[in-house]
């Protein structure tokens, strides 16, 4: 198998301006406001290879529908905010998509129509460049809650930019993904052929694998609870959460500084630094 690294997390969260503005007082830069043609909204969060989209519906009507062998991603984002906010697909990067499709098809997992868009992106200094992906969805059959992707850039020169890079906070890259199950060892084997990384690493904790950008790290409830000094994330269904995001880079004591000043709170747990206000809207953000 060849092993892809994570490429980003889709936040869907209800209001777009209202996050990005909390992960703004946090001392990260986002990018403008993009839509996609289908009915869905975006801005950004770049970090070096990897990026939070933030996602919220705009135009609902413009939404396909999902129909056989077609996935549809503004329909899927949609129906997890009738539910909630959070992370709600997991996606690693892509050299080949049809390679991809092919390695799934192999592992057993389900395979979905190709799918490839263009957009504008609004850069930095006011300028507009063309970007555009390929997709190629997947599921894990015992997770009813979140998507997943692999994402080629076909552009990779205009998407990424060196002053959406740039926090003041100083982060600069992803460390791991953490995803809260209550059995690990039953979505392991997804995660393998999903990034393609066979080697994995359990304990008593959960289980971790390392891809080559940043872990995926299953946790249990308990686990994540001690590890990040606050309560699990449940779904109500019993399916794994994606519950939180661990960054490299930033500085600790400028960053407890920046908080106490924007009046926001903070809690220092095994794990890193953790922002409670970001787990409002489903996502925990750690500053290791």
């Amino acid at each position: 198998m060849h092993a892809r690294g994570l490429d980003h997390l889709v936040w869907a969260v209800r209001d777009l301006d209202t996050v990005a503005d909390c992960l703004q007082r946090l001392g990260f830069t986002v990018t403008p406001r993009a839509r996609h043609p289908w009915g869905t909204e975006n801005r950004c969060v770049q970090f070096d290879g990897f990026f939070i989209e933030l996602l919220t519906v705009g135009e609902a009507a413009q939404i396909p529908p999902a129909a056989n062998a077609t996935f549809s991603f503004g329909a899927f984002n949609r129906d997890f905010l009738e539910t909630g906010e959070g992370a709600s697909m997991l996606v690693a990067e892509s050299q080949d998509p049809a390679a991809d499709r092919r390695a799934f098809e192999q592992a057993g997992l389900p395979v979905f129509a190709p799918f490839a868009f263009e957009r504008e992106q609004t850069l930095a200094d006011g300028g507009v460049r063309k970007v555009g992906f390929d997709l190629t969805f997947t599921r894990d059959r015992d997770d009813t809650r979140n998507g997943f992707f692999t994402c080629h850039n076909r552009y990779p020169e205009n998407f990424w930019s060196a002053d959406y890079r740039q926090h003041e906070n100083g982060a600069q890259s992803l460390e791991a993904v953490i995803v809260v199950c209550d059995e690990p060892a039953s979505h392991h084997i997804f995660y393998s052929a999903f990034t393609g990384v066979r080697d994995m690493r359990a304990s008593s904790l959960g289980i971790t694998i390392d891809t080559p950008r940043g872990a995926v790290r299953l946790f249990t409830p308990g686990a994540f609870a001690g590890l990040f000094a606050q309560a699990a994330p449940r779904d109500p269904a019993g399916a794994p959460v994606i519950a939180a995001l661990v960054i490299r880079g930033a500085d600790r004591a400028a960053l407890i500084a920046r908080l106490e000043k924007a009046g926001m709170d903070y809690v220092l747990a095994p794990e890193g630094l953790v922002v409670p206000e970001t787990a409002e809207h489903g996502l925990s953000l750690v500053f290791a």
